[in-house]
């Protein structure tokens, strides 16, 4: 269950509504490194967490407040957008109406569909995608996931903050780079308190190493044809990473046999040379020896 309190988490104070910076915003909120992800992947991975109770209110706080970094922003978006207004409605009523916008970088949307406000979609207007949301259940896989979406997350915001001239959008994006170093830390943490790198690794820790096909599980494959070490490093020698073993590097090779299908079924209408032409003679060909 949520309450909501009026007041926003951290000032939100635009100096000069950009039409344009507010359609970059939208990244932060729908795109793939954006609020809308990270909220959703750390509430559905709360609703569905099994263990150990701590690590599931966790999720839960951190999941809520990044519904308010979605509220800061669709609220930045707005004020930079009030001042569109006029402009948008002069040129709707011209010769070229919102060409010159469109051009300047403005997502006709906001006024056309949102009326000045914020989407739940990305900087080009693709609408946010659920199949970004990580929520697998293993505790240390989710970590990661978490991990990576904190850092994305902070590499856009801190580009963000580039892009404007803005001191009181730099401030706020301040505040939000600043949560994300608070996030990756702590999902590190976690990371740590299930073991590190050598608890944790390889994930799932509970399948048994021993159904591993044992003299692939700390190869480095290399594919090169020229047979050189340009793709030597860390991960193709010394121990692994999670000190259960060490990395070896080993030339591609083929160890299967070279794939053979059966015949194209007559009900799916191949070609009548497929059906007798096929490895086999074909079921044409079996049909009539058949007969």
């Amino acid at each position: 269950m949520f309450y909501h309190d009026r007041k926003l988490q951290y000032r939100v104070r635009v100096d000069k509504p950009n039409p344009q910076f507010a359609r970059l915003l939208q990244q932060a909120i729908g795109g793939i490194e954006g609020e809308m992800r990270v909220c959703l992947q750390y509430l559905f991975q709360a609703w569905n967490s099994r263990g150990p109770v701590k690590y599931k209110h966790l999720l839960l706080e951190t999941g809520t407040e990044e519904i308010s970094h979605i509220e800061m922003l669709a609220t930045a978006v707005a004020l930079n957008l009030e001042g569109a207004s006029a402009s948008l409605k002069d040129e709707i009523v011209g010769a070229n109406p919102i060409v010159e916008q469109v051009m300047g970088g403005m997502d006709p949307r906001h006024f056309l569909s949102a009326g000045l406000g914020a989407m739940a979609a990305d900087a080009n207007g693709v609408p946010f995608n659920g199949s970004w949301v990580v929520s697998s259940n293993n505790l240390a896989a989710d970590m990661y996931a978490n991990v990576m979406a904190e850092t994305t997350g902070r590499v856009l915001a801190t580009r963000l903050w580039e892009a404007t001239d803005d001191p009181g959008m730099k401030d706020m994006l301040s505040f939000l780079i600043a949560r994300d170093t608070m996030h990756q830390n702590q999902w590190l943490a976690v990371l740590e308190e299930l073991g590190g790198l050598n608890n944790a690794l390889p994930i799932p820790n509970s399948f048994p190493q021993d159904q591993e096909v044992q003299e692939f599980a700390y190869s480095f494959v290399t594919t090169n044809i020229y047979k050189d070490d340009m793709a030597a490093g860390r991960w193709s020698s010394g121990p692994s990473m999670d000190g259960k073993s060490h990395f070896q590097m080993v030339p591609g090779a083929p160890l299967g046999d070279e794939p053979v299908l059966g015949p194209p079924l007559p009900q799916a209408h191949a070609q009548v040379e497929q059906m007798t032409g096929s490895s086999g003679g074909g079921i044409i060909n079996k049909i009539k020896d058949a007969l």
